[in-house]
């Protein structure tokens, strides 16, 4: 009799304690975290994007919700992911910049799951230059990793390599967790994707893929910057950043062992692939027109997106690959999905590539979310929330508990349709300066309708945007007539942002501004 009053005692406590984790009375979800890497929002379609189809990534959105004001904190790489695992601000978690180590001894996310019961992964980028704590499996790229045959990182700090597409290699080694995992425990894994970062090299089966199709110049394409001076002095233009033989592969060198070169490690028929569309087809046109000019910077779009978008259309192949591995394997119901990049992309608009500034094209990044039985079919979120609220929601999500150092909160009941109060503003700040895009340290807030900066380091200068009336952030109404109102109302606002962020620096300069 003993023995099996201590069974239902055990047997109460697990159940009471499944229940308080739980959101909405239901078991605790599994969550599969998808990230790429620069995927601009532009280029989706559940977006209302025009340049290309991503029905795979649309099955989410309609079958969850889509944000459409989801902006980052420090529009780069390496930065946006440590803000996810710690749900803290750049200047908090101490990765400002990319190409550092990330701080390992920090708590993240990851571990409160792991407390809960969860068994965590991460699979893909992570792009951080250490493996953080926090995750019971790692199979990591090591850096910026290589799109044919990559090296992977196992927790074991093992370095092997894989032959074959990065993406579909990412997307195999996800599904083989899956399939090993403890069946017991609900997951968390994330999908870390190198696509579609930079040089833009696409899967084999999708080269040449977008070749008859013309790409509308963007309107702002010829942007003069008036106005804006850190703009004007920025070096990521596609006229005269972007290089035709690493970036667009016209004459592209396959054979050198010396310096970086993405091709050293090609099977020859890979390479054999490349050099028939590359060599023979887009370097043979490249010499046949000889350009120059407007034409030529055109010319140079045209492949940019081509090659951009090939890389993309993989990328979303292989969500569905997942999501079909899901339904398959009776996971669905009970697996919340996420789809998001990094941060945002410029596709040509201002005539750039990259990202950094906190204008809109680099500021924002897509957001899907799929959770069944929650979050209602076709739902749209319009506040403004950043990936400082990553985190925070996921703890929400499963039930666990959100700790007090963290600087985001959860919009979970925004994605429920619930009635809450929300924040108006989310922060920005943005470090790496000079080097490579000469796009110099400023921070700022985005509002519903407003964006307002301050860029200091080697000039110092205010901007203030109207993103309803003017979305592609080309006039600088900061100082104008009839703004007085709204400037001192909103570096009110920043002010209080930057207290609530604890950033000094900031602050710093700020006070400076006031005292002048």
């Amino acid at each position: 009799m003993y023995r099996i009053l201590c069974l239902l005692s055990i047997l109460f406590t697990s159940v009471a304690f499944a229940q308080k984790a739980a959101p909405q009375g239901k078991r605790r979800p599994n969550v599969i975290f998808i990230l790429s890497d620069d995927h601009a929002y532009q280029a989706i379609s559940a977006y209302g994007s025009k340049l290309a189809q991503t029905p795979s990534i649309d099955r989410i959105a309609s079958q969850g919700a889509i944000l459409y004001n989801n902006v980052v904190t420090n529009s780069i790489c390496g930065p946006s992911r440590a803000v996810l695992l710690t749900g803290k601000h750049s200047h908090i978690n101490g990765y400002k910049l990319n190409e550092k180590q990330f701080d390992v001894n920090q708590p993240v996310f990851s571990e409160q799951l792991q407390q809960n019961g969860y068994q965590t992964a991460w699979i893909g980028k992570m792009h951080l230059g250490a493996l953080p704590n926090g995750f019971d499996y790692l199979n990591v790229l090591p850096g910026q990793g290589q799109y044919y045959n990559p090296d992977f990182i196992n927790s074991k700090n093992e370095k092997v390599k894989y032959t074959g597409y990065v993406t579909d290699i990412i997307t195999q080694l996800s599904e083989e967790w899956l399939n090993k995992r403890d069946t017991v425990k609900p997951f968390f894994l994330v999908v870390g994707h190198k696509a579609t970062h930079r040089e833009w090299l696409p899967a084999i089966e999708d080269l040449g893929y977008y070749d008859n199709v013309n790409f509308p110049l963007p309107p702002t394409f010829y942007d003069e910057y008036i106005g804006r001076i850190a703009a004007q002095k920025q070096d990521m233009t596609i006229d005269k950043t972007m290089r035709l033989k690493e970036d667009l592969k016209v004459h592209a060198d396959y054979d050198s062992e010396t310096g970086y070169n993405p091709y050293n490690g090609f099977t020859p028929e890979q390479k054999t692939a490349f050099y028939n569309y590359y060599e023979k087809k887009v370097s043979k046109e490249f010499d046949e027109k000889n350009l120059s000019g407007k034409a030529l910077v055109e010319w140079k779009y045209q492949r940019y997106m081509q090659d951009y978008l090939a890389t993309a259309r993989s990328l979303d192949r292989n969500i569905g690959k997942l999501l079909d591995y899901l339904d398959q394997h009776g996971l669905a119901e009970n697996t919340v999905v996420i789809y998001a990049s990094d941060q945002g992309f410029y596709l040509g608009e201002h005539g750039w590539f990259d990202k950094r500034f906190i204008y809109e094209q680099s500021l924002k990044t897509p957001f899907v979310i799929r959770y069944p039985g929650v979050i209602k079919p076709g739902t749209k979120v319009d506040a403004v929330v950043s990936n400082l609220d990553w985190a925070p929601t996921l703890l929400n999500v499963t039930g666990t508990s959100v700790p007090a150092q963290m600087q985001g909160q959860s919009f979970l009941p925004l994605l429920k349709g619930q009635k809450t109060s929300w924040k108006s503003a989310a922060y920005y700040h943005y470090y790496e300066y000079p080097m490579p895009h000469n796009v110099p340290p400023h921070f700022g807030i985005r509002t519903e309708q407003y964006t307002l900066a301050r860029f200091y380091g080697p000039d110092n200068a205010w901007e203030l945007y109207d993103i309803k009336k003017d979305p592609q952030n080309l006039n600088n109404l900061y100082g104008k007539k009839g703004y007085e109102k709204i400037i001192s109302t909103l570096k009110a606002q920043l002010k209080k942002e930057i207290v609530q962020a604890k950033d000094n620096e900031a602050l710093k300069i700020l006070d400076g501004d006031i005292n002048e």
